[in-house]
């Protein structure tokens, strides 16, 4: 029971957390968009890339992070006072200003958009469309920098060894293949998305997430700074 409980409480600190940075509802109402211009059926192709190369970068980023990072000498506190630090800050940019957090998006979207179609959908191949799905669309798009910071910053909240650190690790990655399973469902139905929430609707969104965010991100913190000041006081 406490090795479920273990992965239910791993669960339960990335998932919200991984919700909050990707943000696929505001993401699809984006990818909508700017695949304006391909079919139905390459776009639900598109999805399901997206969706697949997000798990892909989420899972390696969890499970690899914090181990390649301790690698170069730093200690698992100062990755969780440095990860906490970097989500929370996001998290608040995001808060204060989430139309310009999406419209720095799309633009990295867009931009790789008009490279690799020219509005010319028949003439795309599968390694066309394999290539667009995973830059711009998954990397910087879906799963960028930020993403990646946040899966880091949950990877460092590991247990030392033992049981407890595989079923940790299982409840991160089943929370990084759900957030992937809503991805692939969010952009697939993004045209439908994008006339439900509106404008309105994907500003309140936002703001939420961030909000969520920030405070995930100052409790990464906390659980970095409360060993290290116990030891300063007792060291």
């Amino acid at each position: 029971m406490t090795l479920l409980a273990e992965a239910a409480d791993a669960f339960l600190l990335a998932f919200p957390a991984l919700l909050s940075i990707v943000n696929p509802l505001g993401g699809a109402i984006i990818f909508n968009e700017i695949t304006a211009s391909r079919s139905h059926g390459v776009r639900l192709n598109l999805a399901r890339r997206v969706g697949l190369n997000s798990a892909l970068v989420m899972l390696i980023s969890l499970w690899a992070g914090s181990y390649i990072l301790s690698f170069f000498g730093i200690s698992l506190n100062a990755l969780r006072l440095a990860g906490g630090a970097v989500v929370a800050a996001r998290a608040f940019q995001m808060l204060n200003a989430p139309e310009e957090h999406e419209e720095r998006k799309q633009a990295q979207a867009a931009q790789a958009t008009a490279q690799v179609s020219a509005g010319a959908e028949t003439e795309e191949t599968a390694e066309d469309i394999s290539g667009f799905a995973f830059f711009p669309l998954t990397l910087p798009f879906t799963t960028g920098p930020g993403t990646i910071a946040v899966a880091v910053a949950l990877g460092t909240q590991h247990p030392a060894s033992g049981a407890t650190l595989a079923m940790f690790f299982a409840g991160l990655s089943l929370a990084a293949i759900v957030m992937a399973l809503l991805i692939w469902l969010s952009y697939a139905t993004a045209d439908r998305l994008g006339a439900l929430l509106g404008a309105t609707g994907r500003r309140v969104l936002s703001r939420l997430a961030a909000f969520i965010l920030l405070g995930i991100g100052v409790q990464i913190m906390v659980s970095g700074a409360v060993p290290v000041l116990h030891q300063a006081i007792h060291g």
